[in-house]
């Protein structure tokens, strides 16, 4: 990756296990800040496990983890998971209206939303006021979607991971929800870490991709690495999914 960019995280030497199996073995690398990273790799590749140990949510057998050059392990756990903050493939809601759910990370907070902010967090995300209202359970899968990632936005986060979270989406939503991710990105100057199993979604959306393979890191760099790979592994896979 490009020196020239200050990692928002650094893994150095990391590895995690459970029960005496390795799902991590040696990962060393950082996350550029202000840049879209694309993480791919079949499946049990050790990404999602990845993803979690960034915002503190499981911590490495091994390592160290740091966020902003600061160790992962000296930051406070809420205000670490403030400062990162996470999107997933089921985008989960709770009970109650679209503003319920906004207004969650304030109520956490003991604090409160207002409806002109709340207004303006949705239209970040190309959603209009008359959401606001709406009962939660009633979204399709790419308006959830928005309203996940406008719940992070209201945590202010730096650093977003995202975890498959248009893997169930239709084709439009899917275009939709790059466009956001890509806005929010320019708009903020967030860091986005995202899990894709599409790979020319990593290509196009990403500015850097890591490669993973049985819990190691094997090949770093531009997306467009996953055009012309130079490991032979990484040649395999990426023929093995376009096929």
């Amino acid at each position: 990756m490009n020196t020239i960019y200050q990692p928002a995280i650094h893994f150095h030497n990391v590895d995690f296990e459970v029960n005496g199996q390795k799902i991590l073995q040696q990962v060393t690398g950082s996350f550029p800040t202000g840049e879209i990273t694309t993480l791919v790799g079949p499946s049990g590749a050790g990404k999602t496990t990845l993803l979690k140990l960034c915002n503190g949510l499981i911590s490495p057998t091994t390592g160290e983890i740091y966020i902003d050059n600061e160790p992962i392990t000296s930051l406070n756990p809420v205000s670490l998971r403030r400062h990162v903050g996470m999107a997933l493939q089921s985008a989960p809601m709770i009970k109650g209206t679209v503003y319920t759910n906004l207004s969650l990370p304030k109520t956490l907070q003991g604090l409160s939303l207002s409806c002109s902010e709340a207004i303006s967090f949705l239209e970040d995300v190309g959603l209009d006021a008359s959401f606001l209202n709406k009962d939660a359970s009633d979204l399709s899968g790419g308006q959830r979607q928005r309203v996940s990632i406008a719940r992070t936005l209201v945590n202010k986060s730096d650093i977003l991971l995202l975890d498959e979270i248009t893997s169930a989406l239709d084709r439009t939503s899917i275009k939709e929800v790059e466009e956001l991710i890509i806005k929010i990105n320019q708009k903020y100057n967030v860091t986005i870490i995202w899990i894709t199993h599409n790979l020319e979604q990593a290509i196009k959306i990403g500015h850097y991709t890591w490669v993973m393979i049985n819990g190691q890191v094997i090949e770093t760099g531009e997306s467009t690495l996953l055009t012309n790979p130079t490991k032979e592994i990484v040649k395999r896979f990426v023929e093995g999914v376009m096929e």
